[in-house]
């Protein structure tokens, strides 16, 4: 049987959180990590990990405390879903994913939704999964799907009119960014260098309260890039990637 470990105030300082294990130069995105987890354990943010050396977990909360541009009222929201390498392919996933919904269901929710796109991208839920699940789409952005399991009748969370827009006045490349994932951070502190060395301009716009999580314009988990005005990506980039990006 497979053992699973909640990330807890008490625990969290000990254990790993299954990204960037044992990666020294993402040490510093792995700090910010717990920290911004330890201050979203009080408004039940769930961690559930699985108790191994691996990339294996799931990440949840309540809706009206998640950092995204959604609403809705008593839903919970994934952020992540992850299972990597060796541990594909032995029902590790279903495993995280029923605990979150029947976790969901014992505190009396209406539902549980995530963030999908249409066409496989990095960063971003496999919608066949949950769909396989009984997810299925109750808003669309573009490629972009939020996919709901409902468990009563109560109205189904919508994006935000302001994710909607996916545009922004400055013609600048422009990311928005929070602590959500410990690989952030090394990469705005690669590309703040990299901007300065080609005397490029990145305008970098840190999401760090629950108020500029909802007021983002565009769909947003942890990292969203703009060029010349419009939404080009959610993925998070390195000095190449960004080399490659605009070009």
């Amino acid at each position: 049987m497979n053992k699973y470990i909640n990330l807890t105030l008490e625990n969290i300082d000990e254990e790993h959180i299954c990204c960037a294990i044992g990666d020294k130069k993402h040490q510093a995105g792995v700090d910010s990590k717990k920290e911004w987890i330890k201050s979203k354990l009080k408004d039940g943010h769930i961690f559930r990990k699985l108790n191994a050396r691996g990339k294996v977990f799931i990440e949840y909360e309540p809706i009206e405390t998640a950092w995204i541009p959604i609403r809705g009222k008593n839903y919970e929201y994934i952020y992540c879903l992850w299972v990597a390498g060796s541990f594909k392919g032995k029902e590790i996933g279903k495993e995280l994913l029923e605990y979150a919904i029947n976790d969901s269901k014992e505190k009396g929710k209406s539902g549980i939704c995530t963030l999908v796109s249409k066409k496989k991208k990095p960063f971003i839920g496999e919608k066949k999964f949950f769909e396989h699940y009984g997810f299925k789409v109750v808003d669309t952005i573009e490629d972009y799907e939020l996919l709901a399991l409902q468990f009563d009748d109560r109205e189904t969370p919508k994006f935000n009119d302001n994710a909607r827009t996916m545009k922004i006045d400055n013609k600048n490349f422009t990311i928005y960014y929070s602590n959500e994932c410990p690989y952030v951070e090394y990469g705005v502190n690669e590309l703040t260098e990299y901007a300065k060395e080609n005397n490029i301009k990145i305008n970098f716009i840190k999401i760090d309260s629950l108020e500029k999580a909802k007021n983002v314009p565009c769909i947003f988990n942890n990292w969203a890039n703009f060029y010349k005005g419009e939404f080009i990506s959610n993925t998070i980039l390195n000095a190449n990637s960004f080399e490659k990006l605009i070009k």
